[in-house]
C-alpha cells in the first residue's frame, strides 16, 4: 500500500466511523491538528470542527457509508480520489463525489478541497 493509498484509507476511517471515541481517535490519525476541510457545504478547521462536520454528514445520512470509487491518484503531497456514500440497505448511492487532499510530512492530511458530483434533488 502506498502513503497515498493510507491516507486515503484512513481518511474513510473517519468518515465512517461508527461511535464518537472511535471518530475522535480516527480523526486524530487521519489529518494533522490544524487541518482543513472546505466542500460546497463546510468549511472547517482543527480536530474539532472536522469531528463536528462528519458527524452531522452522519447524522444526514444514517444507515450510509462513504466509499471510495475508483483508483487512487497522487503526486508529491497532493492525493485525488473519488467516493460515492452508499445505503446499507438497498446499496443506492444518491451522493457522489471527488476529493484532493494535501498531505503534511508525517503522512496525515493537512487540507481538503472536495467536490460533489452528485447530490440528491431537493
Amino acid at each position: 500500500m502506498t502513503a497515498y493509498d493510507d491516507a486515503v484509507q484512513r481518511y474513510f476511517a473517519a468518515w465512517n466511523a461508527a461511535t464518537p471515541e472511535e471518530l475522535e481517535k480516527a480523526v486524530a490519525a487521519a489529518f494533522t491538528e490544524d487541518a482543513t476541510y472546505t466542500d460546497p457545504l463546510a468549511a472547517v478547521r482543527g480536530h474539532d470542527e472536522l469531528a463536528a462536520a462528519i458527524s452531522g454528514a452522519q447524522q444526514q445520512f444514517p444507515g450510509f457509508a462513504f466509499r471510495r470509487t475508483g483508483a487512487v491518484d497522487g503526486h508529491h503531497a497532493l492525493v485525488r480520489f473519488s467516493w460515492e456514500l452508499v445505503a446499507a440497505a438497498d446499496g443506492s448511492a444518491p451522493v457522489a463525489g471527488s476529493d484532493v487532499i494535501a498531505l503534511a510530512d508525517d503522512g496525515r492530511i493537512s487540507s481538503v478541497s472536495g467536490f460533489l458530483d452528485r447530490v440528491p434533488s431537493a
